[in-house]
């Protein structure tokens, strides 16, 4: 294999975008907590979710400026690596970017500042509602970004005139066929992701005998999501691979290693696929199986690899092998939260010491499927940088291979001692616990008239009557 510019840049952006994305998925779901328990707070007056949603806020800073800092760097990368690509699809996708800022980033800037700093600066109700607006903020990034990925798996609504994109159809654009379950399939994969690390730090602290009170907290609410939201993400997932089928026929013969298209596709449990010889080695599988998860039928047939040039393949290892372990943890998902359902149902979920034990270790399970997953989307989607649009190897730079790798060298240092530093404050902070918070900033006694404001707020927005009205007593 020729190390070449082509090659190295691939191989930085790879580098840089699975750096980025995991810090996106975490604050995309880590923001929808601190908002639920926020409301929580707001409904209930209990000072527990209080404590919680001030200890994760701290995390989620973290976390959101590392994953600002790491998306910054992918933005210079379309033209300092790719710029082909900018010229060709950059009236599609440059608005798509766009959108993105104007609508998504600069909504949860603005109200970021009042999430982090407004404890005891604004009434209850708008730092609640500061939370909800950069929870959804977060999920309305990830909206425009998986239109522009998507566009450029599947790309509708355009023209090609001279060799360049142009939009016909926007709707068609930001709506195309691959999107919807892409969406969604991202977004509860977020939202599993957080789901995992909370019940992690929880099981951390009961180990512990630390927050003892906040920590079964987290363990009961992450126990909820896991259990319900797990068995969600395989059925999306499932609809999504009929969509890939249909859309991407390629992509899903590299998935299932899948050759010969005058057979039915068995579902290959193992194997080592053989790109030159066509054929999968040591192979064990389930005949018949793939054609009926992907086409409803034993006996339907759909294309192989064989049926594309070989120019036209997509490489076929790292989808094979990534998609496995994507589809692996999810069934390791599943199984972890339906027992930690069946636990607290018998009311042993906390002294389930063994369960506790084996949760303080799940958190990086989510991280891990979302890379997995990317890994299958983008490789698979290879030899295409936009579908039928712009191959990969017309959009690089002219640029030389010694000057992408000096950047890319520079890129790992850079990258292992700033996200390395993140990682481990964050770290340092989840070992300290909700708890600590109580020592460092205790809660203020709000005045009659705080009191009653919440009171008044929390009747607004939530009715009437709820247990608990005549106990509310917010800590700002």
């Amino acid at each position: 294999m020729e190390i070449d510019a082509f090659l190295l840049s691939r191989i930085q952006f790879a580098f840089t975008v699975s750096f980025h994305i995991v810090f996106p998925a975490f604050t995309i779901g880590l923001s929808a907590y601190i908002a639920t328990l926020l409301g929580l707070w707001l409904k209930t007056g209990d000072d527990k979710f209080h404590l919680l949603a001030r200890f994760w806020t701290k995390i989620f800073a973290v976390s959101f400026a590392m994953g600002v800092v790491s998306g910054i760097v992918l933005s210079y990368q379309f033209g300092t690596n790719w710029s082909r690509f900018s010229t060709v699809v950059g009236n599609v996708i440059g608005p798509l970017i766009g959108y993105e800022v104007l609508s998504a980033f600069f909504l949860e800037a603005s109200f970021l500042g009042v999430m982090l700093f407004g404890w005891k600066r604004v009434p209850p109700w708008l730092h609640f509602l500061s939370a909800v607006i950069v929870a959804a903020g977060t999920a309305l990034s990830g909206f425009w970004i998986l239109s522009a990925n998507s566009w450029m798996q599947y790309p509708t609504g355009h023209e090609m005139r001279d060799g360049i994109a142009y939009p016909v159809d926007w709707l068609q654009i930001i709506f195309n066929p691959t999107f919807p379950l892409r969406f969604m399939h991202m977004m509860t994969a977020a939202y599993l992701t957080t789901a995992f690390v909370v019940l992690a730090t929880g099981a951390r602290h009961l180990l512990a005998g630390t927050s003892i009170e906040p920590a079964r907290t987290m363990v009961r609410m992450a126990i909820l999501m896991i259990a319900l939201t797990a068995p969600i993400q395989a059925v999306i997932g499932h609809q999504h691979g009929e969509d890939t089928a249909k859309y991407q026929p390629a992509k899903l013969a590299a998935i299932e290693a899948h050759w010969d298209s005058s057979k039915p596709g068995a579902l290959v449990l193992f194997a080592w696929p053989d790109e030159k010889a066509g054929i999968n080695r040591y192979e064990i599988a389930i005949p018949g199986l793939a054609s009926l998860v992907t086409h409803g039928s034993m006996s339907a047939l759909f294309p192989g690899l064989n049926d594309f040039a070989p120019q036209d393949r997509p490489p076929v290892k790292i989808p094979f092998f990534a998609f496995r372990l994507m589809v692996g943890i999810g069934f390791l998902m599943i199984g972890f939260g339906w027992l930690g359902a069946y636990l607290w149902s018998r009311g042993k979920v906390f002294e389930a010491r063994r369960w506790l034990w084996l949760a303080q270790y799940t958190w990086p399970l989510g991280f891990v499927a979302i890379l997995a997953g990317w890994f299958v989307t983008e490789v698979g989607r290879q030899p295409w940088l936009a579908t039928g649009v712009l191959r990969s190897v017309d959009s690089v730079s002219p640029v030389t291979a010694m000057q992408v790798a000096i950047s890319l060298a520079l890129f790992v240092c850079v990258y292992s001692v700033v996200f390395a530093a993140g990682i481990l404050l964050m770290n340092r902070l989840i070992d300290k616990g909700p708890d600590a918070l109580l020592a460092t900033d205790p809660p203020e006694q709000p005045s009659k008239r705080t009191l009653k404001a919440t009171q008044d707020d929390a009747s607004v927005l939530f009715g009437d009557g709820h247990p608990g009205d005549d106990k509310i007593q917010p800590a700002n």
